[in-house]
């Protein structure tokens, strides 16, 4: 039992936010950790006994429940078994992960990749073993928390520049020792916002001053580009970001994380990074449905097209209504509720019309500025989009956003 101190810190915080939660739930507002029964077609779920339309789903292209994944999964795990014996480095290694890997490789147009257990901690591997003592790295400051975590667990000296804005990025860089080693660190989508990074002058600034470009495209894979590659593709750029991480559990239904570099980085990687030697290597169902996703994805160009126009029918039915969706031009819509409280009231409202969406609340988001993030996928259809604007805007009447 832990002893009783009279000023403990830990203790404060449990229990502050632990009150919080519990006066959240006794006003009936509480809307995280809702188990989901069943998916009925990628765009329904099933809640509670009740039939809801998904609008927080980070399966972009729809493809959980994809038969050709399932059989892949399924198929591995016959073969191999749930899990391997032990790290890649030793004996966790499967054919399945290299094939996997030089199939990333090939999709985000690199010379090699390699993949860890999760996407947190590929960011958090990553950005640790590029950069350290006397290293600087960079990061925006609407950044991933993983990115943040990384660059504080690095020991490199961090700097935050202003959102998107390269100017003030450029003038960071401009202030340092030339002879400096650097790591900018960019989400290519804002996973709050919505917004896309400015990749064009992003590249020329780091090219300028001689820094390494890494962008965490965890929500542009599947969403950006004409076939769903990702911001490269979307601005028409391929090859020039020097770290492309990715993660293997939204556009793409498995679970972990990747990077795809040249082939010397992916090789430093594989004996530096320590979640790639001390982590247990993904499972064999998992590796080989995130394979088959990626098959999929190029052999149905379709869903990038749907996603692109349902993103678009979303995002101006909410505007039509009068509702702030900000800057966002992807399928991540915020709605902007302002008050905690308010959000938690729209959420509340759109769940019990048949609309599963979430809020977002401080500190995850700046105070006032809390939100709903809902989300669009290329599996809805059109009616389904209508439904789902017009009970968001009821909602948000209801609450008084409107």
């Amino acid at each position: 039992m832990a002893v009783s101190r009279p000023n403990d810190s830990i203790a404060k915080r449990i229990q502050a936010l632990n009150d919080r939660v519990r006066s959240i739930r006794q006003s009936d507002l509480y809307l995280y950790n809702i188990p989901i029964d069943e998916l009925n077609g990628g765009s329904r779920v099933r809640v509670n006994g009740s039939e809801m339309h998904m609008f927080a789903s980070y399966s972009y292209l729809g493809l959980i429940g994809h038969p050709r994944i399932n059989k892949a999964a399924v198929e591995a795990i016959e073969r191999y078994g749930t899990g391997t014996h032990g790290v890649r480095s030793l004996a966790g290694s499967l054919p399945l992960h290299r094939q996997l890997e030089a199939k990333i490789a090939e999709f985000k147009g690199t010379e090699a990749a390699i993949t860890y257990s999760s996407g947190y901690v590929t960011n958090l591997t990553t950005i640790s073993s590029l950069v350290g003592r006397h290293d600087y790295v960079f990061s925006d400051k609407l950044n991933h928390a993983s990115i943040v975590d990384g660059c504080l667990l690095s020991g490199a000296e961090m700097v935050r520049f202003r959102h998107n804005d390269i100017h003030d990025l450029d003038n960071r860089l401009a202030a340092l020792d030339p002879e400096a080693s650097v790591l900018v660190v960019v989400d290519a989508v804002f996973s709050m916002d919505g917004d896309i990074t400015d990749l064009p002058n992003l590249v020329e600034v780091c090219r300028r001053h001689g820094a390494r470009l890494m962008v965490d495209e965890a929500h542009s894979l599947g969403v950006l580009g004409e076939r769903g590659t990702g911001i490269e593709e979307h601005f028409g750029m391929p090859g020039v970001i020097d770290v492309k991480m990715g993660t293997l559990s939204k556009t793409i239904p498995s679970v972990g994380g990747y990077i795809a570099a040249s082939a010397e980085l992916i090789g430093y990687l594989r004996h530096q990074s320590r979640a790639y030697i001390f982590s247990a290597a993904l499972p064999p169902g998992q590796a080989a449905a995130a394979l088959e996703a990626i098959c999929v994805i190029e052999d149905e160009p379709w869903r990038a097209e749907s996603l692109r126009r349902n993103t678009q029918a979303f995002i101006g039915g909410l505007q039509s209504h009068g509702l702030d969706t900000l800057q966002t031009e992807t399928a991540i819509v915020p709605v902007l509720c302002g008050a905690d409280d308010t959000a938690f009231q729209v959420a509340r409202h759109a769940h019990r019309n048949g609309v599963f969406v979430l809020p977002v609340i401080s500190p995850a988001v700046p105070e006032g500025a809390a939100r709903l993030r809902a989300t669009v996928t290329a599996a809805h259809q059109l009616d389904e989009i209508e439904m789902a604007v017009d009970v968001i805007a009821d909602a948000a009447r209801h609450a008084g956003v409107l």
